[in-house]
């Protein structure tokens, strides 16, 4: 008999298989997951770089029309969700409705762009880190200050493995203990962004939005491309699906109000900045503490690094909570060895899942550079956005899946259809150097799956 990598995994089984998860999120604590991964350094960067070299100060337009790109992946996502309220998202959704190898194929991408993602901000939380405790006199030895170089004297970053394994305990104790830290730890971020925005309002100068749109259209158009990856990492929220009260609803809420928020947020700090300051002069490392220190309020710009150390916690806790779901789902699945889809009995989470992710996070963020592999984190996205708004049509199509009383994608098949083709010309933005990261990448994850996955699937059991 042939191979048939096309075969696809049933919904009862996987809701069978988590079944065991506790499910306590509401839609609060799904919006303050995917607000925790989407809102980093980011926000206090990108509207002033765009602004300065792309948008002038039409980069609030900038924004608003990556939100829109990304409302509609957002649609596709809160469909799936509320169809398939089980763990793996994207990885998941690929088994039920394209089949075994595309769904692994998803599945192998999410774990580079979420073990990838926090790697790189362990590196970027200890950074300010290092900055901050420096203030007080206070310094890290210098060969324990980054990755394994000892050429420059560094043989390891133990901030950023420090970090990682201490959000990692927290995880482990239980989720409704992190959610609650990691809720509150949102909220003064949010707190943090929002007083930049009140306080940046006294200091506006109405001469710096003339002209507004210095660049044209076309700029505020190429701006929107670099600000759409400014909102990846609202599709965490679909992980968590296997514990949340109610999916139909709250699943769709968590997604598509994780990215109405943002995207306030996102266009408030544009607007404001640019007033402060002459979109000529925000092509600085820091644009949102150089318009404070502009202004002389130095304390507030103290405050944003606190922010931005927040920012990057809360990222770092979805990211690897969202990683240790995905394994789990793999190995549920016998994909990757099946000790890692095992659930704890006390804990009723991932517990193997978990450490095993945060070993490799960590030892990747401590002693690996990974300045040239983070552009890959976008391309795995970008692929899981794709499969995504087009399964919606397979989707639709399979009677065995209801979604009664679910979210459905307005305007069927026209904005799934023109969602998957969007983010289709997103990735012709990336550069060739991450088409090649991506393609070793994905040559060594099809390699696993003819070599181990395919032949311990449990759909291969089922098929003997």
């Amino acid at each position: 008999m042939g191979l048939n990598i096309f075969r696809k995994e049933s919904l009862d089984r996987y809701l069978g298989a988590d079944k065991l998860f506790v499910k306590t999120m509401n839609a609060r604590d799904l919006m303050a997951i995917g607000i925790g991964t989407v809102i980093g350094t980011g926000i206090f960067i990108l509207p002033g770089t765009i602004a300065a070299k792309q948008a002038g100060p039409g980069v609030s337009l900038s924004f608003l029309l990556s939100a829109i790109v990304c409302a509609f992946a957002a649609m596709c996502y809160a469909e799936f969700a509320s169809a398939l309220p089980v763990a793996g998202s994207a990885y998941s959704y690929g088994n039920v409705v394209f089949g075994e190898f595309f769904g692994w194929l998803l599945g192998w991408a999410l774990v580079l762009e979420y073990m990838l993602a926090v790697a790189s901000v362990s590196t970027g939380w200890a950074a300010y880190f290092n900055s901050f405790i420096e203030s007080f006199g206070l310094k890290i030895p210098h060969a324990l200050s980054g990755p394994f170089d000892p050429a420059h004297g560094t043989y390891i970053n133990i901030v950023a493995v420090v970090i990682v394994l201490l959000i990692t305990v927290m995880l482990s104790r239980g989720l409704q203990s992190s959610v609650r830290v990691n809720n509150i730890a949102v909220v003064i971020k949010v707190a943090i962004i929002l007083i930049f925005i009140v306080a940046g309002l006294f200091f506006i100068k109405p001469k710096n939005y003339h002209p507004f749109l210095p660049y044209h259209m076309s700029g505020v158009i190429h701006g929107a491309t670099i600000g759409f990856f400014a909102y990846l990492g609202f599709d965490c929220v679909s992980s968590s699906a296997a514990e949340v009260k109610n999916p139909k609803r709250n699943m769709p809420l968590g997604i598509i109000g994780t990215l109405g928020i943002v995207t306030l947020l996102y266009m408030g700090v544009a607007i404001v900045l640019t007033g402060m300051v002459k979109y000529t002069r925000l092509d600085v490392a820091n644009p949102v503490s150089y318009a404070l220190q502009l202004v002389h309020q130095n304390w507030l710009a103290e405050l944003l690094s606190i922010g931005a150390l927040i920012g990057m916690f809360t990222m770092m806790v979805a990211m690897i909570y969202s990683s240790s779901r995905l394994i789990y789902a793999i190995g549920r699945d016998g994909l990757l060895p099946a000790f890692l889809g095992k659930l704890d009995k006390k804990s009723h989470s991932p517990q193997v899942a978990l450490w095993i992710v945060a070993v490799i996070i960590a030892t990747m963020g401590g002693l690996v550079s990974l300045d040239q592999l983070t552009s890959l984190v976008n391309i795995g996205t970008l692929f899981a956005f794709t499969l995504v708004s087009f399964g919606i049509i397979p989707l639709r199509r399979r009677k065995d899946i209801g979604n009664r009383g679910g979210f459905k994608v307005p305007l069927y098949p026209f904005i799934p259809i023109l969602s998957g083709l969007l983010c289709l010309a997103m990735m012709t933005q990336l550069q060739l150097e991450t088409y090649i990261g991506a393609g070793i990448w994905f040559t060594l994850g099809i390699i696993i799956y003819f070599t181990y996955g395919y032949w311990h699937s449990k759909l291969n059991d089922k098929q003997n």
